[in-house]
């Protein structure tokens, strides 16, 4: 079994480690042949039996150049994991309002072309809340991301931009973001993030933290679960991100299927399950 494992750009501007990637190392130790593969880069994947794009990191600064990767790997049948046609629908977070249509409980979301004031009183309007978070539809790692007051001005690098809206969910001060990761639609861990204090953002590099969980609320797997079923297509790996809102309702807050961070280090099986979804995909 030899596997793709799209990288960043030789150019990436943020640090990253291919020497120990815990998602590589748990498939080589199964058996696989797991090689490097900068997806700015990605030329003639014939020789590969399966490409994961699980650092494909910056993909969303570059979102025309993923989409036409994308349509190739479609077109010329590249065992893609996840499947490109989900990978296109979850680059976008235009997908929650999709989810939330088809009756999955998510972060309420309204989607915006050119972010103005009227948009902000709109939505405060709509979710009956003052503060709001903006962010944009096509983004990661909170780069974007604002937290709005009343009496905030809309941040220049949002005006007029394509934005999605929501309500900020303030018990993820308290409670912290709950992340359930699934292989082959199989629950296999979940840990939680929390912000630093004063921050609403749970990323690290933020000053969130991570810590482990060993069972995540009572109606989250099933909720997880829900969500998965309404993707275009099933997934081999997932991360499940869901928050409770200010009255205790559990709501998804993203689905993370195209380069989540796993947390492999806290699967009580060391990724096994993780592994096994990914092999199984290509019939091993």
């Amino acid at each position: 079994m030899r596997i793709a494992f799209l990288v960043p750009a030789p150019d990436y501007p943020e640090p990253w480690r291919w020497a120990y990637d815990p998602e590589a190392e748990v498939l080589r130790q199964a058996g696989a042949q797991v090689d490097a593969v900068p997806w700015t880069e990605a030329g003639d994947l014939d020789a590969y039996d399966l490409v994961l794009p699980l650092v494909a990191w910056g993909y969303h600064k570059d979102y025309d150049r993923w989409l036409a990767f994308l349509d190739r790997c479609e077109a010329d049948s590249v065992a893609l994991i996840n499947p490109p046609a989900l990978l296109r629908w979850n680059g976008d977070k235009a997908y929650l309002a999709e989810l939330a249509d088809r009756g999955v409980p998510t972060v309420p979301t309204m989607a915006v072309e050119q972010c103005c004031d009227e948009d902000l009183e709109e939505a405060r309007r709509r979710f009956g809340s003052e503060w709001l978070v903006i962010k944009p539809p096509i983004s990661a790692s909170a780069h974007g991301t604002h937290r709005i007051g009343p009496k905030d001005e809309l941040p220049h690098d949002s005006r007029g931009k394509p934005m999605i809206v929501q309500p900020l969910i303030e018990e993820i001060a308290n409670t912290g973001e709950f992340s359930l990761m699934l292989f082959g639609g199989i629950y296999s861990h979940a840990v939680v993030k929390r912000p630093k204090s004063g921050d609403f953002r749970v990323q690290e590099y933020l000053g969130g933290v991570t810590l482990p969980c060993k069972a995540p609320p009572s109606g989250a797997i099933e909720l997880a679960r829900a969500a998965l079923k309404a993707a275009p297509t099933a997934t081999s790996y997932a991360r499940v991100d869901i928050v409770p809102d200010d009255d205790g309702v559990l709501r998804i807050m993203e689905l993370e299927l195209v380069e989540p961070s796993l947390f492999l280090n806290h699967a009580p099986d060391g990724g096994a399950s993780f592994a096994h979804a990914i092999l199984s995909a290509a019939g091993e």
